[in-house]
């Protein structure tokens, strides 16, 4: 068959626009022959550089016009790794393994695709074939011990680390994970052997240290101390054992030997900041309020010292951040979540935190601002739209908190875990604005959305009945709320209110009782409404107890 002259000009364009998703621009121009390796070498430029979508579409060419490629294949595996697209991966990897099956790095990405697509099987059969084809790769026996652990399969994580141990010999690695395994197993005698033979042949400040732990699990804290201080004896600033000797002293309740060996841990300049601060977390949660206020001075310094070597540690600083609001001193924790935030500033969870913690401080114009300077940093993350509204909302500006829930809709219409609530707080402050009319729309605008979404039906009909509107109606919208949620006290309350309203207050007493027995009795509101059934149904003793109790609720409010 003859070609015209436009079929002809399409097929150029179509190779031409190949040639150029390929990056090949310059070498087609200048007559040279199409280098698929320099091809190859542009799509991972663009990995590498962040645009994904640019790589991937490169790379699909590539192997569409080279699919005996595996370089390319595997690259593209890559891509749908970071897509989430498991599937994807799996096939992409897998065609890469086809055509180089000797290829160690084809082979391992294959496994991870399968495991993040929750392929354990796949995963596990990978590994074991693996092992047979490189005997001489670690990571592959760690890799199929935590498979096995995983599946609870550990007699098969404990033989996997004999052969490691027959292959490449023991060492502190295997010890402790053998010592491990044989825990989970529950053979503690088993488990402490592994340890105090190896230690009977090496020195190994770990294996001292972990053989401390074992003896203090035991309550045999002298013979704890002696390893704890071995594995000082090797190493002085060794982190396990430190805490370990610490914490020897504080069994004892001797404590100023306790602190003493805390502010070697805290001044240790080679422990990592992560550490100290999740060690001082651990102590402040465990420890109740007579340890803190007795030892207040003392922490304080541990924080000081702390923070002296790592001032700009967002973990240390948000634990003493932390620590200041448990102590009261509202004043600090600001400062420490500030700092936490000016040193990070490429942190959302940094900004976040401190917004919510000026949040709880009731300092809304301070939420409002940093929420909208925080927007300025991250244009795209939709959580400090949501931050900011907290503040309009406390400060009544009930229009701009719709302005921003018009924002997020904007931002990500698909996402009903955004949009649905956005659009019952648009409901929710055209009600309080007194637009009944648009504040009902809004619902609506929801519920064709999702006809089950609790929030809005509970809001809706609530709203409906307090007006005296659509009584059956809401009843309805809010009886498929508490088949959803029947211990919900908030749905109960706006359920028994509406069967109060009709008249309905025996049927609606078992509901507000049901409440009660889960966390109505914290709500002003629905005290004062359960009162009000009572009254209606002649237990007037039992209304004045829970109009008392309403009363109360609303002076700690």
């Amino acid at each position: 068959m003859i070609m015209n002259g436009k079929r002809i000009i399409l097929l150029a364009t179509v190779l031409l626009m190949t040639v150029l998703t390929l990056g090949a621009q310059g070498r087609m121009a200048s007559g040279k022959k199409f280098d698929p390796d320099a091809a190859l070498i542009d799509a991972v430029q663009s990995l590498q550089n962040g645009r994904l979508s640019e790589a991937r579409s490169r790379l699909l060419a590539l192997t569409s016009l080279y699919p005996s490629m595996d370089a390319a294949w595997y690259h593209l595996g890559f891509c749908e790794l970071c897509r989430r697209d498991f599937r994807g991966a799996q096939k992409a990897y897998l065609k890469a393994v086809e055509l180089d099956s000797t290829n160690y790095w084809y082979r391992d990405r294959l496994a991870i695709a399968y495991s993040m697509g929750g392929e354990e099987e796949l995963t596990l059969a990978t590994y074991e074939q693996m092992l047979k084809d490189f005997p001489k790769k670690t990571e592959v026996y760690y890799n199929l011990v935590n498979l096995y652990i995983r599946q609870g399969k550990p007699d098969k994580a404990l033989e996997a680390m004999n052969q490691i141990e027959t292959v490449f010999g023991r060492n502190d690695q295997v010890t402790a994970v053998k010592y491990d395994i044989l825990r989970r197993q529950n053979k503690p005698e088993e488990a402490v052997k592994v340890l105090q033979d190896y230690n009977a042949v090496e020195a190994s400040e770990r294996v001292l240290a972990m053989l401390g732990d074992h003896e203090m699990a035991e309550y045999r804290d002298s013979s704890a101390l002696a390893y704890y201080s071995e594995a000082l004896a090797l190493d002085p600033n060794y982190p396990p054992a430190m805490l370990g000797k610490a914490e020897v002293y504080r069994s004892r309740r001797n404590y100023p030997a306790y602190f003493n060996a805390l502010t070697e841990f805290f001044g240790n300049e080679d422990t990592p900041a992560e550490d100290k601060s999740r060690y001082l977390g651990a102590l402040l949660q465990h420890s109740d309020g007579r340890f803190i206020q007795n030892f207040l001075p003392q922490l304080d310094s541990l924080i000081d010292l702390g923070l002296s070597l790592h001032p700009t540690d967002s973990s240390l600083l948000s634990t003493a951040g932390m620590y200041y609001f448990g102590t009261d001193r509202a004043d600090r924790a600001v400062d420490a979540f500030r700092s936490a935030r000016d040193a990070n500033p490429e942190s959302v969870s940094a900004s976040v935190t401190y917004i919510q913690v000026l949040g709880t401080r009731n300092d809304w114009e301070g939420v409002i601002a940093e929420s909208e300077e925080a927007m300025q940093r991250f244009p795209e993350e939709i959580t400090f739209l949501e931050l900011q509204n907290g503040g309009y909302y406390a400060t009544k500006q009930f229009r701009k908190v719709i302005d921003n829930c018009e924002r997020i809709i904007a931002k990500c219409p698909d996402d009903t875990s955004r949009t649905l609530p956005s659009l019952c707080t648009i409901g929710d402050m055209l009600y309080h604005l007194k637009d009944l009319r648009g504040s009902y729309k809004a619902y609506e605008r929801a519920l064709k959305i999702d006809p089950d979404y609790s929030p809005v039906l509970n809001n809706y009909a609530y709203n409906l009945a307090v007006n005296g509107q659509q009584l059956k109606k809401a009843l309805a919208m809010s009886r498929k709320t508490i088949e959803k949620e029947p211990d919900n006290p908030t749905l109960l309350d706006t359920y028994g209110w509406i069967l109060h309203l009709l008249g309905k207050d025996a049927e609606a007493k078992p509901y507000f009782k049901h409440a009660m027995l889960y966390g109505g009795k914290d709500s002003a509101v629905i005290l004062e409404h359960y009162a009000e059934v009572l009254n209606a149904l002649g237990e007037y003793d039992l209304a004045k107890m829970y109009r008392l109790q309403a009363k109360d609720k609303k002076k700690e409010e």
